[in-house]
């Protein structure tokens, strides 16, 4: 029997594969259409989504396949008004490995998720469409359009936006949706734009925003106002509104769109569900919440989901904890579906403030709340607090570089990488010895905290022990093996 079945073949659906099938999980990933969606919607994983990726070995090539650091070119009324670069500002520093957004098309994304999970001996089974489920004691039963079941022991709906699986839990995305507040987007082709920066033409009447799709020679996400109709209704998206759209607000005679792909209309929604869990019934990404695309973190958000429930259902279904640690995945992560919300509904208010006025434009949207990277689980029952210091338990384990005795670099997010628990030992003295962990001393016998750096960003000053999540995030700080052990034993209590 199948133990994970996942629904939907995004992001959120790939990554959860991903880390569940290097557990040795035995894992499906079902997709209902045909062929692979060429969607370039998402513009590409931010900083702490890059730390996943990187974890389940894939950021090498996702930094080489995108671009970073685009610089947004601004126009009013037609004329160049300036240039930004929304992460000029950032400040690099040891334990951030990765100091901003990559841009990168979501097929192209998707395309590299799937070859790491090919690796596992896993592949996304298309044209499997589910159309019901029952659960009972061992399992869910998935029914399949043509009549086929499925049997497994979890079900997980990763099926965006229009889950088939969040609406036969009964569960709906409630909150609201503003119907004036509208915009065409779609995939572009165009020849004579200057393709190092991001154009962004605003005026009194609205705008147009062509980026450049990274790996394409021509091609461009084009977003923009809709046109309206007689009665004030938004119009269509198609190659010839585009055009009109374009000329009306670039005023640039002699640019000519060629195509016009994966054209849609995007309204303002502001929705999530009250529950991620349903028994044996998970939500996890835009299945479970939507909300204004300003400061990009719809699919990262749904990313991060699959992060956390993937560790918890590897560890229930090897035995290593009890049922009760799923029911974390909602503690942990339905507070954070609804920070998101009030933050990307502020950037999409700081954003339309900004293009009123001559020389404003979409970096108002990049914000430190935008890379994810302060993403905390404090009030969760999984943090132990044992006092006040730089970090306390459910923050994000930062990263560091350190050394091994021969002098190889060595940085702490290597030491993570994997399914496992981790336990930073600051001082031989306080190592620990358990299976069920991978102990690292930084310190004599281990890795060399040259430059303090490690130190410094966990604000250890003597022996000290950290035991990291699987997920990065931290469990407690001690300086006593036993609360180790004992946080652990908890698990499978």
């Amino acid at each position: 029997m199948t133990t994970v079945l996942i629904v939907g073949s995004g992001p959120t659906g790939l990554t959860l594969a991903c880390d569940l099938a290097r557990r040795g999980v035995a894992v499906r990933i079902i997709e209902k259409t045909p062929a692979f969606p060429r969607s370039s919607r998402a513009k590409g994983p931010n900083q702490r989504s890059l730390e996943v990726l990187d974890d389940l070995g894939i950021a090498d090539r996702i930094v080489a396949a995108g671009r970073s650091g685009i610089v947004m070119r601004k126009y009013w009324n037609g004329q160049h008004t300036g240039d930004t670069d929304p992460f000029a500002g950032i400040i690099t520093t040891p334990d951030v490995p990765f100091d901003r957004t990559y841009l990168i098309a979501q097929w192209e994304l998707e395309a590299i998720m799937r070859e790491r999970l090919a690796g596992y001996g896993v592949s996304v089974e298309l044209g499997v469409e589910l159309t019901g489920f029952t659960q009972h004691d061992g399992g869910v039963t998935a029914e399949i359009a043509g009549g086929d079941r499925i049997e497994a022991a979890y079900l997980v709906g990763c099926d965006g936006a229009h889950s088939t699986v969040r609406k036969l839990t009964g569960s709906s995305l409630t909150g609201t949706t503003n119907e004036e507040q509208a915009m065409v987007c779609g995939d572009v082709d165009i020849d004579g734009l200057d393709r190092e920066v991001w154009h962004q033409w605003f005026d009194e009447t609205g705008g147009v925003m062509l980026c450049p799709i990274p790996n394409t020679a021509a091609s461009w996400w084009f977003q923009a106002g809709p046109e309206r109709d007689a009665a004030g209704l938004p119009v269509p998206p198609s190659l010839e509104s585009f055009q009109r759209l374009f000329d009306r607000h670039a005023r640039m005679p002699g640019i000519t769109i060629t195509d016009a792909t994966l054209l849609s209309t995007y309204r303002v929604n502001v929705r999530m569900v009250a529950e991620y869990r349903f028994g044996r019934v998970f939500l996890a990404g835009d299945a479970a919440h939507v909300h204004p695309i300003a400061g990009g973190l719809g699919m990262n958000t749904g990313i991060q989901d699959a992060f956390n429930l993937g560790w918890k259902l590897g560890m229930v279904a090897s035995g290593q904890a009890s049922d009760k640690l799923l029911d974390t995945y909602e503690e942990e992560r339905l507070p954070v579906a609804a920070h998101t919300l009030d933050i990307t509904s502020g950037r999409l208010r700081a954003a339309l403030e900004s293009v009123r006025t001559p020389g404003g434009g979409l970096e108002v949207v990049v914000t430190k709340d935008t890379s994810n990277l302060g993403v905390a689980y404090g009030w969760s029952s999984l943090s132990h607090h044992d006092g006040d210091g730089v970090l306390e338990a459910g923050d994000r384990a930062p990263d560091a570089p350190c050394h091994d005795a021969a002098g190889a670099p060595v940085r702490l997010f290597e030491v993570f990488a994997g399914p496992h628990f981790t336990v930073l030992a600051f001082g031989a003295a306080v190592a620990i010895d358990d299976e069920r962990v991978r102990t690292c001393v930084i310190g004599e016998g281990g890795l060399v905290d040259d430059g303090g750096h490690a130190r410094r960003a966990y604000g250890i000053t003597g022996d000290a022990l950290v035991l990291v999540r699987p997920d990065n995030h931290i469990a407690l700080i001690t300086s006593t093996p036993a609360e180790i052990t004992g946080y652990l034993d908890a698990l499978a209590a």
